[in-house]
């Protein structure tokens, strides 16, 4: 839970492209486009 709310930090208030965000939490950016998906879909 903890990273995705890192990565949604990082994605909007910081405004990193989820390439950037991914390198800076080490977690692969096929992570961060379904944590970022997922995101989109809820609402």
């Amino acid at each position: 839970m903890r990273k995705i709310r890192e990565v949604l930090r990082l994605k909007f208030e910081v405004g990193l492209s989820a390439r950037q965000v991914a390198v800076s939490l080490q977690v692969g950016r096929a992570s961060v486009g379904e944590y970022l998906n997922r995101f989109a879909a809820s609402g």
